[in-house]
């Protein structure tokens, strides 16, 4: 809720239902996970996330605003997850399409300790995806030490290339120019031009978001000049 550039982001009205049911309902949509946990902070800020969680009937841990890993330490102990996905609560258009394909690599025996879909990008910023072992995640909160990779959760693993094995999930088309992740308030303008034109929000394949953006190429220029916040 604390955002920077845009406060209260992930409960802020995308068709008529919070950016964060959208998250939550389009990762349900993948079939890929035994369960979704948010993980948001202590602060009394991120109360109405608490609350909102509950009503989702998510598990809700919360830690401290600073240090995510160790948030999502705790949130992989209480699941007693082998398996850990990060998706953020700031990407309503996650395709589950793309989850799924990535929960299949995820099969034993692992031939990777963190697979990821935002380091050798392909895919539009909003679809980003890292999946780790608990192993690996144990170790990062364990070891790291710098906010960096305390607040970043994975920067640690990607710090020690040969240490933790890095796989890499692409797609043939380079679709990195296109920007669906909620930040700003040039974002939410054109993720609730693509919201309210869907029939059906929970159906949009990352093919139908693009579909709609070249037959209304002004919705580009919308977020087209905001940059990313360095990480």
């Amino acid at each position: 809720m604390g955002s920077t550039r845009l406060p209260g982001k992930v409960l802020m009205p995308l068709a008529g239902r919070p950016a964060l049911d959208w998250v939550v309902a389009r990762a349900q949509a993948s079939n890929a996970f035994a369960e979704i946990v948010l993980a948001t902070t202590t602060d009394p800020g991120d109360t109405a996330l608490l609350a909102h969680g509950q009503r989702l009937g998510l598990r809700v841990v919360r830690g401290s605003q600073d240090d995510v890993l160790d948030r999502y330490r705790q949130a992989a102990a209480e699941s007693n997850a082998d398996i850990v996905t990060r998706v953020t609560s700031d990407c309503p258009l996650i395709d589950p399409s793309v989850l799924a394909a990535m929960a299949a690599r995820c099969q034993p025996p692992l031939a990777f300790d963190i697979l990821t879909n935002a380091v050798q990008r392909t895919f539009p910023r909003g679809l980003d995806t890292e999946m780790f072992t608990r192993e690996a995640l144990e170790t990062a909160a364990a070891q790291a030490r710098d906010a960096a990779e305390r607040e970043h959760v994975t920067v640690f693993l990607y710090r020690r290339p040969t240490r933790f094995r890095i796989a890499h999930f692409t797609q043939a088309a380079d679709r990195t120019s296109d920007r669906w992740t909620l930040d700003t308030p040039e974002d939410y303008a054109l993720l609730s031009r693509i919201f309210e034109a869907a029939s059906d929000p929970l159906a949009l394949s990352q093919e139908d978001v693009l579909a709609m953006l070249d037959a209304n190429p002004s919705w580009r220029t919308l977020n087209a000049h905001i940059e990313q916040k360095k990480t």
